[in-house]
């Protein structure tokens, strides 16, 4: 049982001192070439992707980006994607799928940007066309969620033959205070929520909506980066060693099983999670 309620588990997750893709990418791959545009429009800097190494094999690696100031939360939109970084997205998994290249991504995200113009921009067709891509991919795929992971707007990254969550991110289909507000039309009641909500890694992990759920330091992953990334290293490498056993279409059909069988049972007995 944590000692953390789900409401304290939304503040650790949403903590802006907890290390990002950005962070995760320098710590744990080598030889990272950033790629930028999604060939139709502009650059969207929620998104951060490209082409790496991970102990030496060539990999795509991508993830949302919120910043770590002011400035760099403006440039990111605070995480919040919009069409051109989904298109990004698509762009640089699409170039994995014919390269053979294993796909990394890493969830941080509130939602996908919900403006009028992002809409008007094909918002919604743009995730549409990565969960499609995604399930039909025939390369390995690995999501780690990391903080907050949002709506369509982190399932768009999260497709995955396995999808691990550190110990206190969260996971849901839209935010605590949009929850309330729906349901109760009231937002302050948004820690009544995430009671609700079912959107712990723990809660994840026995509905099967999760396949595992990686410790954090004493306190959150703020408080000790190095010791998340070798928790993190240690996971990739374990869970690709078992993806390269499956080839091909096996590794798109064993994605879709998952995906249809999800929430449907609790994990095999004796499994403990954090």
């Amino acid at each position: 049982m944590s000692k953390y309620t789900p409401e304290e588990k939304v503040k650790i997750a949403r903590n802006p001192g907890r290390p990002g893709t950005a962070d995760f990418i320098d710590a744990l791959f080598t030889d990272f070439f950033e790629q930028r545009g999604d060939r139709l429009s502009r650059e969207d800097g929620s998104i951060l992707g490209g082409i790496a190494r991970f102990h030496g094999r060539p990999v795509t690696v991508l993830g949302h980006r919120k910043g770590k100031n002011l400035e760099e939360n403006l440039r990111c939109n605070f995480g919040m994607p919009g069409p051109e970084g989904y298109r990004k997205a698509q762009r640089l998994m699409a170039q994995a799928e014919k390269f053979g290249r294993p796909i990394i991504t890493f969830v941080d995200t509130p939602g996908a940007y919900p403006g009028k113009e992002a809409e008007e921009r094909g918002q919604g067709e743009a995730i549409a066309r990565c969960l499609a891509l995604m399930s039909s991919l025939t390369v390995p795929v690995i999501a780690v969620v990391t903080g907050e992971g949002g709506s369509g707007g982190a399932l768009a990254l999260a497709v995955a033959n396995r999808v691990l969550m550190l110990e206190h991110a969260v996971y849901s289909v839209l935010s605590p205070e949009g929850f309330a507000s729906i349901l109760w039309k009231d937002a302050s009641r948004s820690g009544e929520a995430c009671a609700v909500m079912k959107l712990t890694a723990q809660d994840l992990r026995r509905g099967g909506i999760v396949q595992g759920v990686l410790r954090e330091p004493e306190g959150g992953a703020h408080t000790d980066w190095q010791a998340t990334f070798h928790t993190v290293d240690a996971a990739l490498k374990k869970e690709l060693a078992a993806l390269d056993k499956l080839k091909g279409p096996a590794l798109a059909q064993q994605r879709y099983q998952m995906f249809r069988a999800m929430g449907q049972g609790l994990p095999p007995a004796g499994k403990e999670e954090p």
